[in-house]
């Protein structure tokens, strides 16, 4: 399952460190105004630490360039396997 919503380039970090510290994503796609994908965050407990820095680093000096963002949030299932099959 996974949700899509808008948002502005200076609530770009802020949002994101939102949906990780909510727990349910088990990935984070950004994309810019032309639906390129920016960048693509894998939510794991193991990685959330090792990659935040970073890509906070990352979000943060680049967000100014672009006005607009998508952020599509795609949620754990708890089952353990894959929906599609």
């Amino acid at each position: 399952m996974s949700v899509k919503f808008k948002i502005s380039g200076k609530e770009l970090l802020a949002k994101i460190e939102e949906l990780i510290k909510e727990g349910n994503a088990s990935r984070i796609i950004v994309r810019d105004e032309s639906g390129k994908v920016f960048i693509e965050i894998p939510v794991t407990v193991g990685v959330i630490g090792a990659v935040l820095a970073p890509v906070a680093a990352a979000l943060g000096a680049v967000a100014g360039l672009a006005a607009n963002y998508s952020i599509e949030v795609i949620h754990k299932t708890g089952t353990g396997q894959d929906p599609a099959g």
